[in-house]
């Protein structure tokens, strides 16, 4: 990770729709935002849900079939590895890079395949220690999302991928809600994420809008991770709790403008400042017409911006000093 650049993932995640045509689309306007990163999730669906497992609360509200089974759903939604060799093709064509998540391990090894630089987990998988050791054993980049989880929990997971052979591991606050409420977010978690484990750090968010992610920017995070669409009004999972293209143009504008205006933590006058001084900082200039020989002091001496004479910080240097010369009123002292 580059701290003085956020890499910025668009979580297109399942809102394609099952539509390759829409990841296209979704891909070319990650790109046109200036993410660094555009994700999905790869997975078989018979492999991951039960039949009978029911819908996420937040799954009900946000899809129009209420009676689906998740089984149901998620196979509506899935993409084949075929599909997903052309979405990346796709990436690499425009200059964006496809990252995706796998939910087991025939599509672990499916992404490890095809040379991704990170393997993305869901907070989904915090917890799931065997499928953490299969991850890390095959010698990746890992970030990790950790929503849902304890911290004790996080520190299992870290251990278990590291232990296990992850080349690095980089752990992403998250809150599983989606929509998150702003009280639910606890961004200050991230702190205690980079403090326990001292490795790189970020934030996955699903609240609505641009602020947080942004926010945790200036708080440090190296990784954001973020769900967008093409339309909050289309039918899925996802949308609601995701921006759109414009929203996520405007989010990658703010966080670049962030990183700038971070700078280098030297508390010093910049070059524009060093010009603006000389007119707004106050001077030592005379209040009334001083002889030579007068003693100096408040009685005679004001302060106010001048294009000369000595700065107010040095008073005490001045104050009780003799007069060298006559002074004007208004005229800068000088030694």
């Amino acid at each position: 990770m580059n701290k003085n650049h956020t890499y910025i993932i668009a979580e297109a995640g399942v809102n394609h729709n099952g539509d390759i045509n829409l990841a296209y689309k979704l891909c070319n306007n990650a790109q046109k935002a200036g993410v660094d990163a555009v994700k999905f999730q790869t997975w078989k669906t018979e492999r991951i849900v039960t039949k009978s497992a029911a819908l996420a609360t937040y799954q009900e509200h946000n899809i129009n079939d209420k009676q689906k089974s998740q089984f149901q759903m998620l196979k509506e939604l899935e993409l084949s590895y075929h599909d997903f060799r052309k979405i990346k093709a796709y990436c690499d064509e425009i200059g964006i890079q496809f990252l995706s998540t796998p939910d087991e391990e025939e599509s672990l090894d499916f992404l490890c395949s095809i040379n991704l630089p990170f393997i993305k987990l869901g907070s989904g998988d915090v917890t799931n220690i065997p499928f953490l050791r299969i991850v890390g054993s095959r010698h990746q980049n890992v970030i990790l999302s950790t929503g849902m989880a304890y911290l004790s929990d996080v520190e299992i997971a870290y251990r278990t991928l590291m232990d296990a052979g992850a080349k690095s591991v980089t752990l992403l606050h998250c809150t599983t809600n989606y929509p998150c409420p702003y009280k639910e977010v606890n961004l200050r978690a991230m702190h205690t994420l980079k403090e326990a484990f001292h490795c790189p750090v970020g934030y996955s968010d699903h609240t609505l809008g641009i602020e947080v992610p942004v926010a945790a920017v200036a708080l440090g995070a190296e990784v954001i991770e973020k769900h967008f669409t093409l339309d909050r009004t289309m039918d899925g999972p996802d949308h609601k709790a995701s921006l759109e293209p414009c929203e996520l143009k405007q989010m990658v504008t703010a966080i670049r403008n962030i990183e700038v205006a971070m700078g280098n933590g030297i508390k010093s006058p910049n070059a524009s400042e060093k010009e603006i001084s000389g007119v707004v900082l106050k001077r030592i200039v005379a209040a009334c017409p001083i002889k030579k020989g007068d003693t100096l002091n408040a009685c005679n001496l004001v302060f106010k911006r001048s294009n000369a004479g000595i700065a107010t910080k040095y008073w005490d240097i001045i104050n009780g000093r003799t007069a060298t010369r006559d002074y004007k009123e208004d005229e800068p002292i000088e030694l």
